[in-house]
């Protein structure tokens, strides 16, 4: 299924009765408006730390417990107390379990040793064992010299050097990261350490992706009229980092009836379409949408490229985006409608764009936002080539999308900068 040419369009009537849709708006006005397209994130649920990552926190991460919840040493080397020399206690304070083998007296991470240090004493340390009672500081391996049983220092030991004291990151309690913070492997990792075992998140919403028409090929060199697909292999991975759950990937061919059909009686909370959006002979998703009792909420947006995307509320709470069928095109309609949709159903805060100064002069279109394609560079960022709307080569060597409002940026001026996939 081809694309017509980026051009302005006649607006469609939004089905399912309510207010007219947003036809050919701008570009900000399109992503308040999915946002706003639900009440509110989807339900809260408690999930194992197995199963949160990609998830959006739908409460505080609080601690169980300080952070460190002890003295703990900073480095290798010996636990002092008082000025040097030192007497060696042949003692071993271990940051990690004990060998079977080790002398009688080791401790253990979060066991206390047996017995404070006293002035003149010392005792061997590893990085994150329990700082003894009654030491000044830890001297540093390298910062040490052992004779006759004797620690000789190498340099002075302030109090408290190289010992990270109880609660220095966090008391118990405390709220660490807010309500809408995306799950990544660095908030796994903090809430494990702050004693969780499983966190509070909203329910991923499901995403089923329609990839419209006869004309793509899954396998093989494309030719003879027939295409690769390359949405199906890009957007499930975006989408699921994005917050969603894929249920499910499959074409759809250019037949009405199928579409209809695979629109109403998809399971999913957000359905996912390429193709199909604009007024071609075989374009069957605006028909669809009237016959199952949709409502249009964005019909056409003014941006390049992109612009034949669509928003509608489907029957039962559901939503549908209508992506354009060429590739970059289709990338433009996700950060603009799909994005937007999935985080406020997930629970996100809105990302704000990214500023950048831009390093030479971006022209843009008289009346529509641009998302170019560009890379960062000492002096701002620039423009890459290969961003037609059917063209990922661009895509694919991208740090970002920038976002040139109607009109143009000046170089020196401010642009802002969108995530790529």
């Amino acid at each position: 299924m081809t694309d017509v040419p980026e051009a302005p369009g006649a607006a469609r009537a939004g089905g399912g009765g309510g207010a007219a849709p947003l036809s050919r708006g701008g570009w900000p006005q399109a992503r308040r408006a999915a946002r706003l397209a639900v009440r509110g994130p989807l339900p809260k649920v408690e999930v194992p730390l197995s199963e949160a990552l990609g998830r959006t926190l739908a409460a505080p991460l609080a601690a169980l417990t300080d952070l460190p919840g002890f003295d703990t040493s900073a480095m290798d080397g010996w636990a002092v107390a008082g000025p040097g020399p030192w007497h060696t206690s042949g003692r071993i304070l271990a940051g990690d379990r004990p060998d079977p083998d080790t002398p009688a007296g080791t401790g253990e991470p979060g066991e206390g040793p047996r017995g404070a240090l006293a002035d003149g004493e010392a005792v061997e340390i590893a990085t994150g064992a329990r700082v003894p009672d009654g030491a000044t500081g830890v001297l540093r391996r390298e910062h040490g010299r052992v004779d006759r049983g004797l620690l000789h220092p190498l340099c002075d030991v302030a109090p408290g050097q190289d010992v990270r004291p109880r609660g220095q990151e966090c008391r118990r309690g405390e709220p660490l990261l807010p309500a809408g913070t995306p799950v990544t492997p660095a908030v796994l990792g903090l809430a494990a350490a702050c004693g969780l075992d499983s966190l509070a998140v909203h329910r991923r919403p499901t995403v089923e992706l329609l990839l419209l028409g006869d004309e793509l090929l899954d396998s093989g060199v494309p030719g003879d009229g027939l295409v690769r697909d390359a949405l199906g292999p890009l957007l499930p991975p975006w989408l699921t980092a994005s917050g969603a759950e894929i249920i499910d990937r499959r074409r759809v061919g250019d037949d009405f009836g199928l579409l209809r059909d695979a629109v109403r009686f998809s399971p999913a909370d957000v359905v996912v379409t390429t193709g199909g959006t604009a007024a071609g002979p075989v374009d069957f998703l605006h028909e669809a949408l009237t016959a199952v009792g949709a409502r249009l909420l964005v019909d056409g947006v003014a941006v390049r490229p992109g612009h034949p995307m669509l928003l509608a509320e489907l029957p039962g709470g559901r939503h549908l985006v209508g992506l354009p069928g060429n590739p970059l095109a289709a990338v433009a309609g996700t950060v603009t409608l799909a994005l937007p949709l999935l985080h406020a159903l997930s629970g996100r805060r809105p990302r704000t764009p990214e500023p950048a100064v831009a390093a030479r002069d971006f022209p843009g279109h008289p009346e529509d936002t641009r998302l170019l394609p560009v890379v960062r560079t000492e002096e701002g960022v620039l423009p890459l080539a290969f961003g037609g709307p059917a063209m990922l080569r661009g895509l694919a060597l991208a740090e970002a999308l920038a976002v040139i409002p109607p009109g143009g940026v000046r170089a020196g001026a401010r642009v802002e900068l969108l995530p790529v996939p």
